[in-house]
């Protein structure tokens, strides 16, 4: 039970539902969960071995806040690995792939659509990973999926922008364009310029949600 608890936390957390620096209410996660503590105090022991969530005796449980130098340097590298990525795939990316790829991106239009922004950010992360698989290249594969887990969370909390859902669904279309072309010769580029594009976005949402946090610490100090 414990094990589906954190996994369901870690999506939340992940996904932004839980953002950076949240207080999360034992009682009330509780009631949600249907349990008792002894299950969700295990589950968020596992989340604070993992880094997501931060204990502190007598105060309770908080999501982890993030590093921003931290995402910047991971970004810098992530734009690096887009490219190469698309460099390997324009090469070696065949058309099985292809039909997926163009099924996936579709699915990511309706839920564009839709308005359906979780399922739009799932999938879009799924045509990323088909691109990386494409590149067959099993140590790419293995330190882009390192890197991204240390930024999915900071990109989760940035979802929410509605403005940069849409330039993130054109972006799309350049790369699809991208791949359809004949030898692919702009894709690694496109996909370097697309996770340029997200980290600025999210660099920004990070660092004004760290400012509002200093800010609000700083103003319960002086009420105290």
């Amino acid at each position: 039970m414990s094990a589906e608890i954190a996994a369901r936390l870690r999506t939340m957390i992940e996904e932004g539902e839980l953002p950076p620096g949240a207080r999360i209410d034992e009682r009330a996660f509780c009631e949600t969960f249907d349990v008792s503590k002894t299950p969700l105090r295990e589950a968020l022991k596992v989340l604070v071995s993992e880094g997501l969530v931060l204990h502190r005796q007598y105060i309770g449980y908080r999501v982890a806040p993030l590093d921003l130098e931290e995402l910047r340097a991971t970004f810098e590298t992530l734009h690096g690995l887009e490219a190469l990525a698309g460099e390997l795939a324009a090469q070696r990316l065949g058309p099985a792939a292809m039909a997926k790829l163009e099924r996936r991106h579709q699915a990511m239009i309706d839920a564009h659509a839709a308005g359906r922004r979780t399922d739009y950010f799932r999938i879009n992360q799924e045509i990323h990973q088909l691109i990386i698989d494409g590149a067959a290249n099993p140590v790419l594969a293995g330190v882009y999926a390192a890197l991204m887990s240390k930024v999915h969370r900071a990109r989760g909390a940035a979802n929410a922008d509605t403005l940069r859902w849409q330039e993130s669904h054109e972006e799309h279309e350049a790369i699809m364009a991208a791949l359809r072309e004949p030898g692919r010769p702009r894709l690694a580029q496109v996909l370097r310029s697309h996770s340029e594009n997200t980290a600025r976005e999210v660099l920004t949402v990070v660092a004004q949600t760290l400012a509002e946090g200093t800010a609000r610490n700083g103003a319960l100090k002086q009420s105290a």
